[in-house]
């Protein structure tokens, strides 16, 4: 242990500035009102503030700072999507994640190591290679490798053809990095109170009121708060919430479970996913391999833990990683992902006034966390959806207008 550590350790008095300030009560009225205390939630309260100088807000949480799919997810960011309105909106998000370290002053270990997305058909190579065209036409990196380029990239990885799903080849998106989530949600909460906004922890929703002036009352288990707009953030419970507002969301809700093994060597540089396998998996700073796969196949608000999924996941990983046979896992846990019927995201206004909504995000939420902090700051500021994220409205449903996301999002993650 270094000296100063330990010296720093020892001290009777703790020398640095208190991260968060400390507890304040709740105030009768503000002019926003965040509900939902996870990364989006708090980026969104950060830019009211930097951006547009909005600084009364209170942000609403349940329980814990970042405790719901913040805390829950396997922190992968990429912007290889599918249709050009997923692409543009996660590509900006990946510009935002580059310096964002800096502006909030925390380090988010944010590594860049390159995502790779296993084919094991020819209608995978056709997708992969589809997907890359219309990157590589946005001007995101990513394109269609071949096994010997596959093998440079990722020697770890078992490319036998003497195997139940043979790897043809792998879409291939160098910018594809990993990020430490709970230091987003953080870092975002930091800043924007230092800003004078309130989070308030252990105060929970549970009853919403729209008046004719406008303003939104919400009920809380520590008394009425009135908010002239509100900001719905909740992944996980988004079509509870929504509905005590008299919202109908295209949402269903179901566990996503994920595990991580015992610290190892560093040996996996990039991200690995297989949609074929429903599995994925990339190794943190500390060693752990962090896997998970698709969602469970039946909705449930539930964070429990199965052997299914385990024994599952674990056949698959062996497949392409067969060394790994004596390697333990030890965690496992879930959340709750909000599936849409085209697997894209819910943004924007509602048929509430001045009730805004972010949910929807599935799998892929924690990528996305400074550029929707961004536009859903931007719309309760000026009551106009960004060009961004105008696509993503609910009121797409009601055109027939969707997007449809899920040869890229369904386990990619």
């Amino acid at each position: 242990m270094p000296l100063g550590l330990l010296k720093y350790t020892l001290q009777r008095k703790y020398q640095g500035d208190r991260y968060f300030p400390a507890y304040r009560p709740l105030r009768g009225t503000y002019d926003v009102a965040i509900i939902g205390g996870g990364g989006h939630g708090l980026a969104c309260a950060y830019y009211l503030a930097r951006d547009w100088g909005i600084s009364n807000v209170a942000v609403l949480e349940k329980n814990w700072l970042a405790s719901g799919n913040t805390a829950r997810n396997t922190a992968i960011i990429r912007s290889n999507y599918l249709t050009p309105e997923g692409a543009r909106f996660y590509e900006e998000s990946m510009r935002l994640y580059r310096s964002l370290a800096g502006e909030l002053g925390i380090n988010l270990m944010y590594s860049e190591r390159g995502h790779l997305t296993l084919a094991h058909t020819d209608a995978a190579i056709r997708i992969s290679r589809w997907r890359a065209e219309v990157n590589q036409y946005l001007g995101i990196d990513s394109e269609l490798v071949g096994r010997r380029e596959l093998a440079r990239l990722c020697p770890e990885l078992n490319l036998s053809e003497d195997v139940h799903h043979p790897v043809l080849g792998a879409l291939y998106h160098p910018p594809g990095a990993i990020a430490r989530h709970d230091a987003v949600a953080w870092g975002y909460a930091r800043r924007a109170m230092e800003s004078g906004i309130e989070i308030h922890q252990q105060t929970e929703v549970n009853g919403i009121r729209s008046h004719d002036d406008g303003s939104v009352e919400l009920q809380t288990n520590r008394g009425p708060i009135t908010a002239g707009k509100v900001v719905q953030a909740v992944a996980g419970a988004s079509s509870e919430v929504a509905r005590m507002a008299g919202i109908k969301l295209p949402i269903r809700s179901v566990p996503l479970q994920a595990c991580v093994s015992e610290p190892l060597k560093p040996f996996l540089d990039p991200i690995v996913v297989s949609g074929s396998l429903h599995m994925y998996v990339s190794q943190s700073t500390r060693g752990e391999l962090v896997m998970g796969g698709a969602t469970d196949p039946y909705p449930l608000y539930s964070t429990r833990s199965t052997l299914d999924f385990t024994e599952g996941l674990m056949a698959n990983m062996l497949e392409l990683f067969p060394f790994l046979e004596n390697a333990r896992v030890m965690r496992q846990w879930a959340g709750i992902a909000d599936m849409t019927p085209d697997f894209s995201p819910v943004m924007g206004m509602t048929p509430v006034s001045n009730y805004y909504i972010d949910s929807g995000w599935g799998t892929w939420g924690f990528k996305a966390t400074p550029v929707c902090g961004r536009c859903m700051a931007e719309l309760a500021a000026t009551g106009k959806v960004p060009a961004l994220m105008r696509p993503f409205e609910l009121e797409r449903f009601n055109r027939m207008e969707q997007i449809g996301e899920r040869g890229a999002a369904s386990v990619g993650h």
